[in-house]
């Protein structure tokens, strides 16, 4: 929950804004000032305080306990212009919240933390448990100084300016290890452990078991990702309560699917009881991976729970990221975040030139000309493999005519895959014409490369029958200079000369430019690869200089 608090009638106007945007996350605290800062400091989790950053400061002093349990602090100024991270900037949110309050009342957002203002992902907010001597190798990142990368297991981080030696460690590891000096030590939650109990097991002898398991096998239980067991013990009150403890879910299988895991140790047992004859070796397997722990047993007499550990390796991602039509300002917040996120980023050059400056230090940067879409998504999709976040960009949304498509033909379960919408160029170039696909429309690339024309024309022909609005992608190179006419010859088989066309030249763009005419009046030399042409349907009308197909509504015929 956040707390909002305020002191005069501009900071409650602002707090009431932010009250109404975030309905379910936040809570206004009135009275005192004072009073309500120390109430709100004890509920929430984060504070957003309408008042000057000094006065804010004197409040919380007196109830700092630590950053790792102190709730992350926002100040407001009077006019509403800034939206100061004063307090817990990483542990506790509050620079993202500075930068969420930012968006929602117009005000700049001011981060002050070291390694968000320089670009680097902070060691504490990679969303991994994070030990040892995390102040000096920050510092020592931040100060371009040698840090090696120590990965014992795979995990897609960040991009960090790491390097292979170093006086300072970034080690990633699910053993237990003590940190050295000048290491930060990263737990991937890479471990799976298979649990299996008697009704009624003590939840203290399930988790006495896990935790000796893990010890005795020198690993560590930050890096648990799950209990795992079958459906039959879903509701299994200490299996329940173990998971709590430990701060992962209880994952539970079907019986019919435990049957089929080839375990080491299977027994009759569990098949007579719950009808699989593995448990916990297989529902830690049932996913593949490494066992490290085969199946033991708890110490109690008799023994009522039983437990196996398994290392899945650590999967790569690859988010397919749409940059938009090439504006910076239509460029979405998601595909901001995906590109910061990536330590491989893989793209066309000049796409690649176009957000160069928004990539982290350190960032892999993996990119190719024109012609080698191909390459470029096995590229992305190997280094995915290798455990690498990866980014691969195209313009536009990756999936119309881009990257994603051959990326993800290429791809198999073995990765995590996220889509990363843009803004397409048919859109880009809808907003600037009007509103050309007010009703139904299509999108025809003109590239005979990949498709053979005979099926582009047959396409043509079906949309130009269906009265559909028609944008073009590709619609002209100087290779190939015939495909445009034969496709504005198939429409004007159905549509009438006057039928509205807008040509968009690098929407959105520097040079953008942007022109209305006739299906008649069109001259196709006057069309590059850069351009899209949108055909109107029977019902598209120039009105006021605007291209516009009616949507339709009855209430518009009623009022003519």
């Amino acid at each position: 929950m956040i707390g909002l608090i305020s002191a005069t009638a501009a900071g409650a106007a602002a707090r009431d804004r932010l009250a109404a945007a975030w309905p379910d996350r936040t809570r206004v605290y009135g009275g005192p000032v004072a009073d309500a800062v120390r109430t709100a400091f004890a509920e929430c989790d984060r504070l957003v305080c309408f008042l000057a950053t000094g006065a804010v400061v004197r409040l919380v002093a007196p109830l700092l306990n630590g950053k790792a349990d102190d709730p992350g602090v926002v100040c407001v100024d009077e006019a509403g212009r800034f939206a100061v991270s004063l307090l817990g900037g990483h542990g506790g949110g509050a620079n993202e919240l500075a930068r969420e309050v930012g968006e929602v009342l117009g005000a700049e957002p001011v981060v002050t933390t070291a390694t968000d203002a320089v670009g680097l992902p902070g060691l504490d907010t990679l969303g991994l448990p994070v030990e040892g001597d995390v102040a000096a190798v920050s510092r020592a990142l931040l100060d371009g100084e040698p840090v090696a990368l120590r990965a014992e297991v795979a995990w897609p981080l960040p991009p960090l300016p790491v390097s292979a030696e170093g006086a300072y460690t970034v080690r990633v590891t699910d053993r237990l290890v003590e940190p050295a000096g000048g290491e930060a030590v990263l737990r991937p939650p890479t471990l799976v452990v298979g649990v299996g109990a008697s009704k009624g097991a003590p939840v203290e002898e399930v988790l006495g078991l896990v935790e000796d398991s893990l010890r005795e096998a020198g690993l560590s239980a930050a890096s648990v990702a799950e209990l795992a067991t079958v459906d039959a013990k879903a509701g299994e009150p200490g299996l329940v309560e173990a998971a709590r403890r430990l701060g992962v879910p209880l994952v539970t299988h079907a019986a019919e699917e435990l049957a089929r895991v080839v375990v080491p140790n299977p027994s009759d047992a569990p098949l007579a009881a719950v009808g699989t004859p593995s448990v916990a070796e297989a529902a830690a397997l049932v996913g593949g991976g490494e066992l490290l722990v085969p199946k033991r047993k708890s110490a109690g007499s008799p023994a009522m729970a039983t437990c196996a550990v398994v290392r899945r390796p650590g999967r790569g991602r690859l988010a397919v990221v749409g940059l938009g039509p090439g504006a910076r300002d239509l460029l979405t917040p998601r595909a901001r975040d995906e590109l910061r996120r990536a330590s491989v980023l893989v793209g066309l050059d000049q796409y690649v030139d176009q957000i160069r400056d928004l990539l982290r230090p350190g960032t892999r940067v993996l990119e190719s000309g024109l012609g080698a879409e191909e390459e470029r998504a096995r590229t992305a999709v190997a280094e995915a493999r290798r455990g690498q976040a990866v980014a691969l960009i195209g313009s536009g949304d990756a999936g119309v005519y881009a990257m994603a498509s051959p990326a993800l033909a290429e791809a198999s379960d073995d990765i995590d895959v996220v889509g990363v919408p843009g803004v397409t160029a048919a859109l880009a170039a809808g907003a600037l014409l009007g509103a050309p696909l007010g009703h139904d429309h299509v999108s025809i690339s003109l590239s005979d490369l990949h498709t053979p024309w005979e099926v582009i024309e047959r396409r043509v022909r079906a949309a130009a029958e269906a009265d559909l609005v028609v944008t073009f992608y590709n619609p002209r190179s100087r290779g190939r200079d015939w495909q445009l006419p034969k496709a504005l010859a198939v429409l004007a088989g159905h549509r009438t000369p006057a039928t509205p066309v807008g040509v968009v030249r690098n929407a959105s763009r520097a040079d953008e430019s942007v022109r209305l005419t006739t299906l008649a009046a069109l001259d196709p030399a006057t069309v590059d690869m850069m351009t899209v042409v949108t055909v109107g349907n029977t019902a598209t009308r120039q009105i006021a200089g605007r291209m516009v197909t009616p949507r339709g509504y009855r209430w518009q015929e009623e009022t003519r």
